[in-house]
């Protein structure tokens, strides 16, 4: 009698389980009729030649020629019929001027190829690869919309830094002081032109262009995003371009403020640098920075932490990391985002003319600046100071203490510079990260 009972309660399960194995069926078969007759009812079809009409319409060559009124920029914004055609074709010549100064003439090529392809991408109609949902966009959202990726950058430029000329004569520290006078002064200089009525840029926006003046690309972007985002393209470009620049830029400066007799002039090390005191000094810089000026600390903190790791002697794989593949992968990212900004819209404005010759001009004077501190520093009883170091106070690491090197070279063959202008140059580093810090405490 049991076993009867239990192969009917079995029997009644089975049943029960493939009559809902059934109605399960067939609620699946009328939500696929439905959505089979939805798909009939929003799809209509169409002739051929219309189909062809409409591909056409969506081409490229139509939407530079006959710009879709409704079409948005990359910031949901409208946009002129002018931006939108010749606009990207004028952005897409200056995309391939970049790929010429990059690959042909050398120019920072490690940044200027991801950036000039992110601008050729971003001028791209119809398919708003910059838009928020677009792959442009989604990388400056995820690094440089939060700072991320300069401050990446900034660790393994401090992996690859080496403070020991800097310790062995720490007066140098003032040639990158002295520098960044490029970069305040044309803070001034702009917010005077704004005065009068010459720009329209804000308290914000001279903040961020000024910047420019250190040659510090990592730094200039960090201070454009958050001052002003709006025109991070422009000054990212500007910055790099100057970097680029350097050996061409720095070499008159030097020789217009010099004469043959000082640039002739001999440097000797003063004395040797311990372990101990490279590994002290990026823990003590970032005390100080702490304790002064916190708002600089993301910046020298990201520097001094590379560095600290370097110096440690070991963790040589993440030191090596740090200084390849991490700086390598970051920079194609960084490249990429900061090219996202080219887009006609927001590159083909008059401030940018503005920009690019307040660039030149706080570069100028930076380089300028750190000569004259040295001449200043000369007066005074103790070792000389070669005066074309005082140009490598910018920080364009190693790039601005090469130049230094080179002419002083071309006056005597046997006076090497080089280490003794990377004391200044890592001062450079920085006192633009310090410069930064003040300025977004400041207009934030």
């Amino acid at each position: 009698m049991k076993n009867i009972v239990i192969k009917l309660l079995a029997s009644m399960m089975l049943f029960a389980f493939a009559f809902s194995a059934n109605a399960m069926a067939s609620e699946h078969e009328q939500v696929a009729k439905e959505m089979s007759a939805h798909k009939e009812e929003t799809y209509q079809a169409k002739p051929f030649s219309e189909m062809i009409v409409g591909f056409l319409k969506d081409t490229g060559v139509v939407a530079f020629v006959n710009p879709d009124p409704n079409e948005l920029s990359s910031t949901g914004e409208k946009m002129s019929d002018f931006h939108k055609g010749w606009g990207r074709i004028i952005m897409i010549l200056i995309v391939f001027l970049l790929f010429y100064l990059g690959i042909a003439k050398g120019f920072e090529p490690l940044l200027l190829l991801p950036i000039a392809f992110g601008g050729l991408l971003a001028n791209i109609p119809v398919a708003n690869i910059a838009g928020p949902h677009g792959f442009l966009g989604v990388i400056y959202s995820m690094g440089l919309a939060n700072e991320m990726f300069p401050i990446i950058i900034f660790m393994g430029v401090g992996a690859m830094t080496d403070f020991g000329p800097l310790l062995s004569n720490p007066k140098t520290a003032l040639l990158g002081g002295a520098a960044q006078f490029g970069i305040f002064g044309t803070l001034v200089g702009a917010v005077a032109l704004a005065h009068y009525g010459f720009v329209d840029f804000t308290l914000q926006q001279a903040s961020a262009i000024s910047i420019i003046g250190g040659a510090d690309g990592p730094t200039s972007i960090f201070i454009a995003t958050k001052l002003a985002p709006e025109l991070l393209g422009a000054i990212a470009v500007a910055s790099y371009s100057y970097m680029a620049m350097v050996p061409i830029i720095q070499p008159p400066i030097m020789k217009a403020l010099t004469t043959e007799k000082e640039r002739k002039m001999k440097m000797t090390t003063l004395r040797h640098v311990s372990r101990l005191e490279k590994l002290v000094f990026p823990i003590l810089v970032l005390m100080l920075a702490i304790l002064v000026l916190p708002e600089s600390t993301p910046l020298i903190g990201a520097f001094m932490f590379g560095n600290f790791l370097k110096e440690s002697g070991v963790v040589e794989r993440l030191n090596d990391t740090l200084q390849n593949a991490l700086i390598n992968i970051t920079t194609i990212f960084l490249g990429l985002g900061v090219g996202s900004k080219l887009a006609a819209d927001q590159f083909l404005v008059p401030d940018t003319m503005f920009i690019m010759v307040l660039g030149i001009i706080a570069f100028s004077v930076g380089t300028a600046a750190g000569v004259l501190m040295a001449k200043f520093m000369n007066l005074f009883p103790g070792h000389k100071i070669n005066p074309l170091i005082g140009s490598a106070g910018v920080s364009a690491v190693p790039m601005a203490a090469r130049v230094s090197n080179k002419v002083g070279m071309e006056y005597d063959r046997t006076n090497m510079l080089l280490m003794h202008a990377m004391g200044p140059n890592v001062a450079g580093v920085i006192g633009s990260a310090v410069a930064a810090g003040v300025l977004i405490s400041l207009f934030q």
